[in-house]
């Protein structure tokens, strides 16, 4: 995902959390917050409660594949923060991508159908 996409700085989070709504799944949960941009960005959290490093980094790593697949199915001009579960841990990545998909559907952030990854 390239830079500009990417929300970075821990202020940007904590404005996307305080200020924007918030939509809960089982998996993850996902924080909306209109921003003055031309495009959205987005910021991955994993917090210590899911596992050690490596297993944090692989969830945000599984969040940032579908995000990244799905950016032209996205409305711009959002920042957006998925926050790990631990649920996730157990999720195939088809189940992770279904709930990010319906989080992001009952946001109102969709602008069309999700481009699909075969499984495998």
């Amino acid at each position: 995902m390239k830079r500009q996409y990417r929300l970075r700085d821990r202020a940007d989070f904590q404005r996307t959390r305080q200020e924007g709504k918030c939509w809960g799944h089982r998996l993850v949960v996902l924080c909306a917050l209109r921003n003055n941009l031309a495009y959205s960005r987005f910021g991955f959290a994993a917090s210590r409660r899911i596992g050690k490093a490596v297993v944090r980094n692989r969830a945000r790593r599984r969040m940032r594949e579908i995000i990244r697949v799905n950016m032209s199915a996205i409305a711009p001009g959002w920042d957006v923060v998925l926050i790990a579960r631990p649920a996730l841990l157990q999720a195939t990545y088809s189940e992770l991508r279904d709930a990010i998909c319906e989080l992001l559907r009952r946001a109102g952030l969709w602008v069309t159908e999700p481009h699909v990854l075969p499984a495998g």
